[in-house]
């Protein structure tokens, strides 16, 4: 009978246990932890601050290295259906820029994103990046305009520079110049999170969050 009456119990408390709020995370390699161990990036410590948190959250991390806002138009509305996120955090559009791609299609397949995210009862934090110098001044000023031009329109919560305070600091980057250390994941997730509380606390409580 004692046995009964547990097993009872564990089904009656997993059925009470509220289903946790989900974080898709959805971007290249700067989110992907490129170059060093996975459990050292940005996403697996954001996994661990939420985890403190009263409610529960769920993180996936479906960043691919090399991608492209092309190829994340493509591969977003299966990720969403399957996982179906409160939050995404769509990081997408440094490839694009390095690749010298057209600007006025990273646009498109941004908002693209930006609107597949919305219809499935997500909300989006848009994260821009910064591309080198060497592009021309005309390009670059026009690439980091894509963001902010976007996250205005769109009202979206936004992170002007995912590398701010990172990408001049050669310590906190890899030999390569473009990828972060590992000593600089938790400078971005610090960079994420100042607008990303926001958003968590929302969801957390949408009563009072609207």
């Amino acid at each position: 009978m004692a046995v009964v009456l547990a097993l009872l119990w564990s089904v009656s408390g997993a059925s009470n246990s509220p289903d946790p709020h989900r974080i898709l995370v959805f971007g290249d390699s700067l989110s992907a932890a490129h170059g060093i161990a996975g459990d050292a990036g940005w996403v697996s410590l954001l996994e661990q601050r939420l985890d403190e948190r009263d409610a529960p959250w769920r993180v996936r991390n479906a960043s691919v290295g090399g991608e492209t806002t092309a190829g994340g138009r493509t591969r977003l509305p299966a990720l969403l259906e399957e996982f179906q996120p409160d939050l995404v955090i769509l990081e997408l559009g440094g490839n694009d820029g390095l690749r010298g791609l057209s600007l006025r299609a990273m646009r498109e397949n941004l908002e693209a994103m930006v609107d597949a995210s919305e219809s499935a009862g997500a909300k989006v934090l848009l994260a821009g990046i910064q591309i080198p110098p060497n592009y021309g001044p005309v390009y670059t000023e026009r690439f980091a305009a894509v963001f902010a031009d976007l996250a205005v329109e769109r009202e979206l919560a936004f992170v002007p520079f995912l590398l701010e305070g990172i990408a001049l600091e050669p310590e906190m980057m890899l030999e390569d110049g473009i990828h972060p250390s590992a000593d600089a994941q938790a400078r971005i997730l610090q960079n994420i999170w100042d607008e990303l509380e926001a958003l968590v606390e929302r969801v957390e409580q949408p009563h009072n969050g609207g």
